[in-house]
């Protein structure tokens, strides 16, 4: 029995294939599957032996799922939804009331309000001087208005007091203000008329004046015109042009007529100078010859003067 145990190991049982050499061999080949194992395998694929979550882990889990709700649900509110919801939180989580998170709307402005704090009824290079969003805004709706007539308010005509602004795109398309009365509260087409206005008016706090044009029906001119008749803007027609074409020439002939009118005095202030120095040149030609006469006069003294005839007429050559 002794040979046999020594021989088969203790126990008696014993195997040719386990050998102390033979079992690094197989651990060695273990890990090597499981290397293989863990290469082949996929993500989708699972484990053998499926393991048991732990509580932490389903937790985790858990508040991710709820953190992507919330961030879903406050992203598909506006801004002032999403404000409401922090505000009720806070109340909710640490006390107070609502009234204490009204916002006041005292303050709140429409883009009309803005326009009509910042609108200019002209544009100077001095006010786009510092422009803010507010005097931008202004100035881009004064760019999309049309300046050629104007738009009036006549309600306080007896007041001597009227209203005047640009046309919108709409009005020009519909021809108000100028195929039509530009009164805003008239719409005749009939018997127009063009008038010329010095708009006096308080812009800023500063006086300013605009020379602008309007058009309208016989009782709105009267309206227009009831304290000072205003400028009457008339259409020229061709025979009108045509006259105060043919009317301007021989008003610059008149002119050049005045210059060579003063040009011929002058030239005969010349001419009488001329004359009489050559008159008195003559003049004095002759007192020489009368001087030569004179020593070679013979005694006779009518002789003389019926050979040498009547004496020369001096005043008449003056003149």
């Amino acid at each position: 029995m002794d040979n046999l145990v020594k021989v088969h190991g203790a126990g008696g049982y014993d195997s040719d294939f386990s050998d102390d050499d033979g079992q690094g061999e197989s651990s060695e080949r273990g890990l090597k599957r499981k290397r293989e194992e863990d290469i082949l395998q996929k993500p989708f694929h699972k484990g053998r032996h499926s393991k048991v979550a732990h509580s932490s882990f389903h937790s985790n889990e858990l508040d991710r799922e709820e953190a992507r709700n919330r961030r879903a649900h406050l992203i598909s509110m506006n801004a002032f939804e999403r404000h409401k919801k922090f505000v009720g939180d806070y109340i909710l989580y640490y006390g107070g009331q609502m009234a204490d998170f009204k916002r006041s709307a005292a303050k709140d402005k429409r883009d009309l309000d803005v326009l009509r704090e910042n609108h200019r009824f002209l544009w100077r290079d001095e006010d786009e001087e510092d422009m803010t969003w507010e005097k931008e805004l202004a100035k881009k709706y004064y760019d999309k208005l049309f300046k050629e007539y104007c738009i009036a308010d006549l309600s306080r005509y007896k007041e001597n007091k009227f209203g005047f602004r640009w046309r919108t795109e709409n009005e020009v398309v519909a021809g108000k203000g100028q195929f039509q009365c530009g009164n805003k509260r008239c719409e005749k087409e009939e018997g127009l008329k063009s008038w010329e206005v010095n708009f006096a008016y308080v812009e800023q706090g500063e006086k300013r004046n605009a020379l602008v044009k309007l058009r309208l029906c016989p009782e709105c001119s009267f309206k227009l015109n009831y304290h000072h008749k205003r400028k009457e803007v008339k259409a020229k027609t061709k025979t009108r042009r045509l006259s105060e074409e043919n009317r301007e020439p021989p008003e610059k002939k008149k002119k050049k007529r005045k210059r060579s009118s003063s040009h011929s005095k002058k030239h005969k202030r010349k001419r009488r100078r001329d004359r009489s120095t050559s008159s008195s040149s003559s003049e004095e030609s002759q007192n020489s010859d009368k001087g030569s006469e004179a020593k070679d006069e013979p005694e006779d003294q009518s002789e003389a003067d019926h050979w040498r005839g009547p004496a020369p007429a001096v005043e008449e050559k003056s003149r």
